[in-house]
């Protein structure tokens, strides 16, 4: 479906989790506390060293980012940043143990209240070597850009059934922001949904025709 004739925004609908063991992951999400934004397919796609992107939870303040990263590390998580105190707030990173790497932060400096398990945002980045050339991409695609800061990041509107916004940054400046080494090979071992149907992005990213994202988790099979 080509969405070059249309006015319609586009935007990021759904993502969906490729992992290897799908009980698992489902307990891990549920656990962490985002079983009901993020779908998981089984896969056993090859994948090596880093993704290439990073899934980050904006929470209200510092006790609420140690509450996420503790529930994660209880279930089965590796933090690879520990939570600490920086010039723009509070955060730290964690990988999951389906592979995936999840950031948690806020820009609080103190707590105003008790910890919660409220997400404010969940943002996708997705770490691509030509921030001006995959933002005019996804621009062609029909997304729509909310801010950017020239060749470093780009962030796109999303719609409002949307659970995930989207946003690109330098695959090397994510990756030591996340303190990994930037090289990886094989599967992103994500998949991404939208009403602009299915394409495959510079970086190899993949899209697939999605609807909005239901309240609820959804798992599906490989061959679904």
């Amino acid at each position: 479906m080509s969405m070059a004739t249309t006015a319609t925004t586009v935007s990021l609908t759904s993502v969906t989790l490729e992992v290897a063991d799908l009980q698992a992951a489902h307990h891990f999400h549920t656990a962490f506390g985002v079983d009901p934004h993020i779908r998981l397919r089984a896969s056993e796609a090859h994948s090596t060293g880093f993704r290439g992107f990073t899934l980050a939870l904006t929470v209200a303040q510092p006790t609420t980012v140690d509450s996420f990263l503790g529930a994660a590390s209880d279930a089965g998580a590796t933090v690879l940043m520990p939570a600490a105190k920086s010039l723009w707030g509070y955060g730290g990173v964690l990988q999951a143990p389906d592979g995936t790497i999840w950031k948690i932060a806020t820009s609080a400096k103190k707590d105003t209240g008790p910890p919660t398990r409220e997400i404010d945002a969940i943002v996708l980045l997705l770490g691509v070597e030509d921030v001006k050339a995959s933002k005019r991409f996804y621009v062609g695609q029909g997304l729509t850009v909310a801010r950017s800061f020239g060749g470093k990041y780009a962030e796109f509107a999303s719609g409002e059934s949307s659970p995930v916004k989207l946003a690109l940054y330098k695959r090397r400046g994510l990756a030591k922001d996340l303190g990994v080494p930037a090289e990886g090979t094989g599967s992103h071992r994500i998949i991404l949904g939208s009403t602009a149907g299915s394409f495959a992005d510079p970086d190899g990213f993949a899209w697939e025709a999605a609807t909005s994202l239901a309240p609820t988790p959804s798992t599906e099979s490989a061959a679904a």
